[in-house]
Formats: structure tokens, sequence, C-alpha cells
């Protein structure tokens, strides 16, 4: 597969997800927090988490519509989270996606809520009510393994623990460990899970169920070297947020632990572990998840 094929690939899936969200964010919800969510979640992003997800039920053969529904759900916390991460009372940025952050745009409060409303939103996608369409319905019990996968990536084990160490680790250096846990919390939890919801979709036996862990554990933590490696050489327009935040607040990065070269050099390392773990899941069709390992480490922004 080249590069155009997956290009042609992404942009096909990126469609797909989109539309799926501006049918399932609501506009009319009441006093304009319809409009913060969807400030929040539609027209922005790389949309990695989602492409992660479909690309591991292509793997597996999985269901689409459930893949579809994890990939939105998936991408609904990640932005609740920076809505969240964003606020004044965490990270108080003021530029995400290339725009003015939820706050900024529309207030503190409705920012709080619109964060609120996606997350739960998330678990609605999860556990549709009955379906128009017969091939579009999706198992209870797979519904709840979905719901499962993504809540302990979101939660205190996950997302929410990381964001914590983060905000407690500000002006503390951390050795190399304490780094790696904090980022396999807070970023590489829910990348992990995107993956792995994307093969609760289809039938995938232990072996390569443990070696896509692998993999997304990998690609987690390779994404967030790299989102430190760039916080420090591109500029805030290229990113399409603040750049130098982490050195200005004082933060423990993978640059200020091992320096620039040494951590470009990891997240490479961490390529190649990712990609070793997709050569022993065996898989029939891991082209995608192949070449979005490489997107991660190869990107700019």
């Amino acid at each position: 597969m080249t590069v155009a094929d997956f290009d042609a690939w992404a942009r096909t899936q990126l469609v797909a997800v989109e539309d799926c969200l501006s049918l399932w964010v609501p506009a009319d919800a009441p006093a304009g927090l319809g409009t913060a969510m969807r400030y929040a979640v539609l027209d922005g992003g790389k949309r990695l988490r989602p492409l992660l997800a479909l690309a591991a039920a292509h793997a597996v053969g999985g269901r689409r519509m459930a893949s579809l529904r994890a990939a939105c759900a998936v991408e609904l916390i990640h932005a609740y989270s920076l809505v969240h991460d964003d606020m004044p009372c965490m990270d108080n940025d003021v530029l995400r996606r290339g725009k003015p952050t939820v706050h900024v745009q529309f207030g503190e409060a409705p920012a709080m809520l619109a964060g609120d409303a996606m997350q739960a939103l998330a678990f609605e996608v999860l556990t549709p009510d009955s379906p128009a369409h017969p091939d579009e319905a999706i198992p209870a019990a797979l519904q709840a393994r979905l719901c499962g996968l993504l809540a302990r990536a979101a939660g205190h084990a996950g997302m929410a623990g990381g964001q914590a160490i983060d905000l407690a680790s500000v002006g503390r250096p951390l050795d190399e460990h304490s780094l790696r846990d904090m980022h396999h919390r807070k970023t590489g939890a829910l990348l992990r899970a995107s993956v792995m919801m994307g093969a609760a979709c289809g039938d995938i036996d232990a072996a390569a169920w443990s070696a896509l862990e692998v993999y997304g554990d990998s690609i987690g933590l390779a994404f967030q070297v790299i989102d430190d490696v760039l916080d420090v050489t591109q500029e805030s327009d290229q990113l399409g947020k603040t750049a130098g935040k982490d050195v200005d607040a004082n933060k423990p990065t993978y640059v200020s632990l091992m320096g620039l070269d040494a951590a470009r050099r990891h997240a490479f390392e961490l390529r190649d572990q990712a990609q070793s773990a997709l050569t022993r899941s065996a898989l029939r069709d891991t082209v995608w998840l192949s070449l979005l390992a490489d997107k991660v480490v190869e990107r700019d922004r």
C-alpha cells in the first residue's frame, strides 16, 4: 500500500466520522450548550483516535457501525478532555485546533458544561436505541465491553489520573519511570483504548489481543514523546495550539528529561516496538495500523 492509498482510506473514514459526529452531537441542546459542544468537537483535530479505532476494526474484520460508534465515542472523550484541560483552573490555554479555546469563546461555565455533556454523550453513542436497520444493531455484550474499555481509559486509572499527576508535577523533576507512568495514563490510555475498542468490534484471539495492547501502548507513548518534541521545535500557528507552554509552565517532559535528540530517537524506538507487535499479532490486514504508527512519529503538528 502507498501513502496515497492510506490518504484515500483516511479521507473516507474521516468523512464518515464527521458525518456521524455532526448527526449525533445535538445542535439544539438548551441555552447554547449544543453550539459549544459542536464548536469543541467538529471540524478540527487530527482525528487520530477515530482512525486507530477504525484501522483496528478493519484488521479484525469488525462490525462497521460498531466501529464507527467506537470511533466517535473516543473522539468525544478526547474533545471533552481538551475543553477541560484548556480551562484557567488547569492549563489556562487560549488556542486549540487553530481557534480560540471553548472557554475563551463561550465562557468558563459553558465550557465546563460542554465538556461534561460530551463525556456523557460518548456513552450514549455506544449504547444506541433500536436501530432503523438490523445491520446497524450492536449486541448488548459488545456495547458493555466498549463502555468498559472507554471508561477505564478516561477515568482515575487513565486520562483523569494522568492529568492529576501532571498538575501535581509542575516544577518537580520526574524520573523516566514516573514520566512514563504519567503519560501512559494521560495520553496513552485513550490511544490504546481506541485500538482495543476497534479490535473488540471483531473476532480476535488472545494472542492477537495482547499484541494489539502492546501496539497501543507503544504508539500512545510515542505520540506523547513527539508532542514534547514539537512543543519546543514548532510555532503555535503550525501546531494549532500554544507552543512552548510546557517549558513556560515548568512541566516535566521527555525533552527536559532526555534531551531533544534522544527524545526523537526514543519515539522511533517506540514506533518500531509497535510495528513488531503488529507482526506478532498475525492479523490478516494491519496495513492501516502500520501506516498510522509511522504517521504518529513523522508528524509536524
